[in-house]
């Protein structure tokens, strides 16, 4: 992402705020759209949770992809952003009753189940309004994402999903019920995934799987292998794109689809990340003995990834051509974790520099709040300057 030519008007703007370049964001759609095409009968799906802001779903929706919601408020703004229930997976270990009927009010294209009382409540509320819901079981398969603990989902020590063992007396209690069907299989190993030797093991260990349910006469039109696709938070401006090849590559060469199934992934940082930053200005640099602080106007509340998982992301100086130094770039909250990154080389800071922190672009304006009665950040795309 090229931000320097957009120097001078970030410097009449105040902030904080999120910026998304929209000429990268159509670039990481067609990159994914393409090389997703290598599967026949596949769907990519936005994970809103990433990021939800209405000009992103716009072009997402032009781009012909689906959703993936974990919420009723999600599938409430897919819906008033042009999707169709169809186009919606809804994913989610509570899902409430109101949430539920929001789904069967807008006809989604399944729930993602986690848990026999759920798909019994769906029965019950479905019944009730006459209609049929279709069921994916997401299978925890105990896959080890090899990523940091608290994104990991696929493990059996994880609240996510139903164990191999449950699946098919699963299946038969779905049968047995009269107002869901057993649509497909649901998986979802963990974020921020980098070795896609991962993948390998999901798409042999979904083979086995299908083979023990066609073994039992049961037969399933879809298969979601979830997201986690991860980017390269250290180098964002050489690899401003995730590696959607190899990504879908991966599922081409080892996952044994059916020709009568349908494939789905739900994506959500490698869509969203790279073509967002979090646009900061400093406002003092302190000294002491042993450190040097450069404190900007955004806090940890705007984005919180660094305090949640320590995530590592690159930040640059727009207004500074001076010889680098050394700096903990921190923000104004009387809190230690109130942090954006420790001993960053920055080049020589001073009070009014712009900062961008990169790679903002998923869980980042989603996730803030509004601590110390500060206003909710704004976004701001390419377009809008």
């Amino acid at each position: 992402m090229e931000l320097t030519k957009y120097i001078e008007k970030f410097k009449k703007i105040e902030t904080p705020f999120y910026f998304y370049d929209i000429d990268l964001l159509r670039q990481t759609l067609r990159e994914a759209q393409l090389h997703s095409q290598m599967i026949a009968n596949s769907t990519i799906h936005l994970a809103m949770k990433a990021n939800c802001n209405e000009t992103i779903l716009s072009y997402t929706k032009k781009a012909g992809f689906g959703i993936d919601a974990v919420s009723g408020g999600e599938i409430s703004r897919a819906i008033q952003s042009g999707f169709t229930g169809s186009q919606i997976a809804f994913a989610g270990v509570g899902k409430t009753d109101k949430e539920i009927l929001i789904g069967l009010d807008n006809d989604i294209l399944c729930f993602n189940v986690e848990s026999v009382p759920e798909i019994e409540i769906i029965n019950t509320l479905a019944k009730a309004c006459g209609k049929t819901a279709h069921i994916a079981i997401r299978v925890n398969p105990n896959i080890d994402a090899h990523t940091h603990k608290n994104i990991t989902t696929g493990l059996n020590e994880n609240k996510f999903g139903i164990a191999l063992e449950d699946l098919i007396p699963t299946i038969r209690k779905i049968q047995n019920l009269s107002n869901v069907d057993y649509y497909g299989l649901h998986f979802h190993i963990g974020s921020q995934i980098l070795d896609m030797e991962c993948y390998k093991q999901l798409s042999l260990k979904i083979n086995n799987i299908q083979h023990a349910l066609e073994g039992e006469q049961i037969q399933t039109s879809s298969i979601n292998i979830g997201g986690g696709l991860g980017v390269d938070y250290e180098h964002p401006q050489e690899h401003p794109i995730a590696d959607f090849y190899t990504y879908f590559r991966i599922f081409k060469e080892y996952l044994q689809l059916r020709p009568h199934q349908t494939f789905h992934c739900e994506l959500g940082r490698a869509l969203t990340a790279q073509y967002g930053a979090l646009i900061t200005r400093v406002t003092f640099v302190k000294k002491t003995r042993n450190k040097q602080f450069a404190i900007v106007d955004a806090g940890f509340f705007f984005f919180f990834l660094f305090s949640l998982y320590q995530a590592h992301h690159k930040a640059i100086n727009l207004t500074s051509d001076k010889p680098c130094e050394k700096y903990d770039l921190v923000g104004p909250i009387c809190e230690s974790t109130d942090i954006f990154g420790e001993d960053i080389i920055l080049p020589q800071t001073q009070r009014g520099d712009i900062i961008a922190i990169l790679s903002a672009g998923a869980y980042g304006h989603v996730m803030a709040s509004q601590y110390n009665c500060r206003p909710l950040i704004r976004e701001i795309t390419s377009e809008q300057l």
